[in-house]
């Protein structure tokens, strides 16, 4: 039940604080395809684990990536902590970053992940200008060996999830999927 405040806006219950300036985190939107996820705390969860982080400090110009990678059978098969991997089975995977560039052209922040076996690419973060992440390419596992797949279109986890263009509020916590 919300609480009736008086006009001052402090609660009757209680009296008249100072309020100090909020020093949590400041909230991440990102998109994952074509859907969006407001109010982030940048955190993907996928299938009920957290198996993605995205940090962005725009003040250092850095885009920072945390990741679990795992096969089609569900064995985790690379770490990747803040843009260093923590172990990376037969060096399978690459991490190419994209610096914001002092010239005249001012690029985005990016990073990519990519399978060396393969040449595919695994996964595309970017930074717009406005801030807003954009992850607007991806192919990978979850934990439970289910492939997600993210285009421009949409976001799957196959079998059985497909989002196009829908759009969530985070609250402050993780990005869910599946």
């Amino acid at each position: 039940m919300a609480e009736k405040l008086d006009p001052s806006g402090a609660s009757p219950a209680r009296p008249t604080q100072a309020v100090e300036p909020s020093k949590s985190k400041p909230s991440i939107e990102l998109n994952i395809g074509s859907n969006v996820f407001r109010n982030t705390n940048g955190v993907i969860k996928l299938q009920g684990k957290e198996q993605m982080v995205v940090e962005f400090h725009p003040e250092e110009g850095q885009l920072l990536l945390t990741m679990d990678f795992y096969d089609s059978a569900g064995n985790h098969i690379a770490h990747l902590r803040r843009n260093a991997w923590a172990f990376n089975t037969a060096n399978r995977f690459a991490l190419t970053i994209g610096s914001a560039s002092l010239s005249l052209f001012n690029e985005p922040l990016w990073l990519k992940v990519s399978d060396r076996s393969s040449g595919d690419v695994v996964l595309e973060i970017t930074v717009a200008h406005s801030g807003k992440i954009q992850i607007p390419n991806g192919k990978f596992y979850t934990h439970k060996g289910h492939l997600v797949e993210i285009t421009s279109h949409y976001c799957r986890v196959v079998p059985g999830l497909t989002l196009f263009s829908d759009v969530f509020e985070a609250r402050g916590g993780a990005a869910s999927i599946g």
